[in-house]
Formats: C-alpha cells, sequence, structure tokens
C-alpha cells in the first residue's frame, strides 16, 4: 500500500530483515553480556538506570505487548470465521469474543505449566513453517508454469503511486510491526540452557529463516493475484489458497489460525517475564514478581497481561494502534542499541562472550534516525501520541517507585493487595535452586524454581 508497486514491496520486505538481523547480532552481545531475563527493560536500566528502563517498561506493557496480542488474537479470530462468512467480513462481536476465548485458554496454559507452553510453541512454529512452505511451494510451481506476470521488470516497477520519503519510512515502519519478536528470546535468557551458546545461534538461524519466508511467502501470494486482489483481501493466504488449492482450500484459513495461535502463546509467554523482571527491580508491585507455589510459573504477570490485552480489544481501534505499538518498538530497539555503545565506553573491560564490529550498531542507528525522522514527518500525530503514551510514566515512576516516603495507608493497601493476590493465585516469591522436574531444565533461572518456595513472612 505504501510502496506503490510490487517491486519496492519485495524489496522493503528484504531489507527489514536485513535490519532486524543487524539488530539481533547487538542483542546477542548485549545479551550474553549481561545474562538476565527481561530484555530491553533490563539492559536499559542496567545501563542508563531506573527511569529510562521504567518508562520502556511501561510503554511495553501499556500499550505495546497488549496491542500486539490483540492483533494477533483478531487475525487468529479471523481466519477461523472466514469460512463460516466467505462472502463478507466476520461479524465484530463474533471476532471478538473467538479472540477473547483464545486469550483466555492460552492464559490459562501458561499458568498451568512452562512446559505445556513451550511444547505448544514448538509445535505450533512447525506447523506454521509447514504451512507457509506449502504456499512457497505452490508459488514456484506457478512461477515454473510461466504464471509470474506481476513479478517481471516491468510490471513489479510499475508504480501505481509515487511513493515519498515518508511512504517509504512507513513501510518499514509496518513491516517492522512483522518482523517484531526478533528480540524475544532475550526476554527468558534465564531459562535458556547455556544461554552463552544458544542465545546467538537461535538469533543466527531464525532472522535469515523469518527473511527467507515472508518474502518468497509474498512472491508466491503474486503469482496468483494482482496487487489490487491482494490489498482487498480480508484474508490473503484464503483467498491465495481459493484460488489455487481446489478442495484443499481448507488448509490455508487452518494454517494461519494455527500460526497465529503460536503467536499469541509466545507473546502471552514473553510478556509476563517482562512483567516479572519490571517487579523483581521494583519498578511493578512485587505481587508481579511471584510464581504459583506449584507449577512455578508467573501466574499474576500472566492475569496483568491477558487483562490488559482484554481492555484493548474492547476499547481500542486495534490496527490504528498498531502504528503507534512500531513507532514505540522502534524507539526502543534505537535507545537499547544506543546503550550497547555507552556500555562499550563505560565499562570496556567486561567481559563479552560476542563482541560485534562497532560498524553493525552504527549502521542500524543511521537506519533507526532516517526511520525515525521521516515517520515523526509523514505522520507526526501518530508519533506524537506514541511519545505521549511513553511520557506518561514519568509521573507515575515518581510517585511509585522514586518516591520511598509514602504514608502508612499507602503502604498497608500494597500489602493487603499483594496479601490477597498470594492466596487467590497461590504465589509466593521465588527461591534459586533446582527447577521442577516437569518444567525446562534451567536451574539457575529466576522463573524456573525451587521445589521448596518458602511464604515470606508479613
Amino acid at each position: 500500500e505504501h510502496t506503490g508497486s510490487v517491486g519496492l514491496a519485495l524489496i522493503i520486505w528484504v531489507l527489514g530483515g536485513g535490519v532486524a538481523a543487524l539488530g539481533s547480532l547487538c542483542y546477542a552481545e548485549l545479551g550474553v553480556t549481561i545474562p538476565k531475563s527481561g530484555g530491553d527493560y533490563s539492559y536499559v536500566t542496567e545501563i542508563f538506570g531506573g527511569l529510562a528502563g521504567f518508562l520502556l517498561l511501561w510503554s511495553a506493557v501499556l500499550i505495546m505487548y497488549p496491542t500486539s496480542l490483540a492483533v494477533i488474537a483478531l487475525t487468529f479470530s479471523n481466519y477461523v470465521l472466514q469460512p463460516v462468512f466467505p462472502n463478507c467480513i466476520p461479524p465484530y462481536n463474533a471476532s471478538r469474543i473467538l479472540s477473547m476465548v483464545c486469550l483466555l485458554l492460552l492464559t490459562w496454559v501458561n499458568s498451568s505449566s512452562v512446559r505445556w507452553a513451550t511444547r505448544i510453541q514448538d509445535i505450533f512454529t512447525a506447523g506454521k513453517l509447514l504451512a507457509l512452505a506449502l504456499i512457497i511451494t505452490v508459488g514456484f510451481i506457478q512461477i515454473f508454469k510461466g504464471n509470474y506476470e506481476e513479478l517481471t521488470p516491468s510490471k513489479a516497477f510499475n508504480f501505481w503511486m509515487t511513493p515519498s520519503v515518508g511512504h517509504l519510512a512507513l513501510a518499514f515502519l509496518q513491516g517492522s510491526f512483522a518482523f517484531s519478536g526478533w528480540n524475544f528470546l532475550n526476554y527468558v535468557t534465564e531459562e535458556l540452557v547455556d544461554p552463552r551458546r544458544n542465545l546467538p545461534r537461535a538469533i543466527f538461524i531464525s532472522i535469515p529463516l523469518v527473511t527467507f519466508v515472508y518474502t518468497f511467502t509474498n512472491i508466491a501470494y503474486f503469482t496468483a493475484m494482482s496487487p489490487q486482489e491482494l490489498l482487498s483481501s480480508n484474508a490473503v493466504a484464503v483467498t491465495f489458497g481459493e484460488k489455487l488449492l481446489g478442495y484443499f482450500s481448507w488448509v490455508m484459513p487452518v494454517s494461519v489460525a494455527l500460526s497465529t495461535f503460536g503467536g499469541i502463546n509466545g507473546y502471552l509467554f514473553t510478556s509476563s517475564r517482562l512483567c516479572f523482571s519490571g517487579a523483581r527491580e521494583g519498578h511493578l508491585p512485587s505481587l508481579l514478581a511471584m510464581i504459583h507455589v506449584k507449577h512455578c510459573t508467573p501466574i499474576p504477570a500472566l492475569l496483568v497481561c491477558c487483562l490488559a490485552t482484554l481492555i484493548i480489544m474492547l476499547v481500542g481501534d486495534t490496527y490504528t494502534l498498531i502504528n503507534y505499538v512500531s513507532f514505540i518498538n522502534y524507539l526502543c530497539y534505537g535507545v537499547t542499541i544506543i546503550g550497547l555503545i555507552v556500555l562499550r565506553w563505560k565499562k570496556p573491560k567486561i567481559f563479552r562472550p560476542i563482541k560485534v564490529n562497532l560498524l553493525i550498531p552504527v549502521t542500524y542507528l543511521a537506519f533507526w534516525a532516517f526511520l525515525l525522522i521521516f515517520s515523526i514527518y509523514s505522520e507526526p500525530v501518530v508519533c506524537g501520541v506514541g511519545l505521549i503514551i511513553i511520557l506518561t510514566g514519568v509521573p507515575v515512576f515518581f510517585l511509585g517507585v522514586y518516591w520511598r516516603n509514602k504514608p502508612k495507608c499507602v503502604n498497608r493497601l500494597t500489602e493487603s493487595v499483594t496479601c490477597w493476590g498470594q492466596k487467590l493465585c497461590f504465589v509466593v516469591y521465588p527461591q534459586d535452586g533446582v527447577a521442577e522436574e516437569d518444567e525446562v531444565p534451567a536451574a539457575r533461572s529466576h522463573l524456573i524454581f525451587a521445589k521448596r518456595c518458602l511464604v515470606p513472612q508479613a
């Protein structure tokens, strides 16, 4: 929509993956240098101090993760309902209710067992890759048959509108939403087995793979659809399946539904760990730093993430919020990577198992600055609202975190809420120790906890 041509759109898909790769290399260094769960938040807090870390945490908990979860959940419901309403957009209420049911189910799963959550992630990731492999394979068959008119240079770069620099910045911003998640493994660093080896390995495998899949899936779409058909479709993969798969067209909505189901699970898993890390640092209520006495899962943090997403679904124009989320996401990425350079200057002798060439963060930040400047120029309202959302955290930080000598009535209220939360959720503060046998094997994690969890004295 923003690039005005097929060819330029495909180039932006590839460049989006390249930029994500540069960012992920920087995050690999930060992840093994500061081996804490919490990702961006933990790094920014460590390097720039509490206020900067809190603002990142505030924007993530308030809008970034709830909005992303809501968008993926609504995509799930749209694809599930598409076969029931083949000739129209699924009803608003039906889509919202199904999205909420899916979200509540996965919140329960993540609350019940870390192993269940990770197995769901493994199974559904494999499922989505198989579905995308089917689309790409059908696309290659189409190309071998000679059905690639939209991909020939004369058609691919036939602009139906001339994109401005602002349009291109918006195209990258929208594409960045599709690539968001490349930093998620850093949120669970403490739960990884041998993170100094496996964190960079996972990043180096995943980013090229995702870039390849995104680009060739779009190439496959253009072998069966014109740009106008693609833009007008409410469910692109379904339209593709109806055109080329015939009787097996039902595979597409099922596959996308499975893919988004796994995506919701992944967002819940990581966003709850962010809340946990924030509470552990004293930036969120201490109740969110507690875990279930038996299942060792951060139930209060999961419930907060679920509730925030349900509110966004009910009151927000979710797809408009994607622009705010993309802007805030990119702002946070840039600040974190600036932190990498600052850390090199402040602590040059700290042990770094991975040390990237300084050109990598500098190149990323050059692109980051270009994107933000032209995004602000072309969408000043969207970017302004994004900045306001972040800055609303400043008074909250000074009232809730920085102000230590609060009135006794406030402290008593906080203690009462924490006590009731402990009783309702059966949660306690974590103890370092050996992981439960049926959980993920990460003995030193603060999230996969001891067999003996002691209730702290009042």
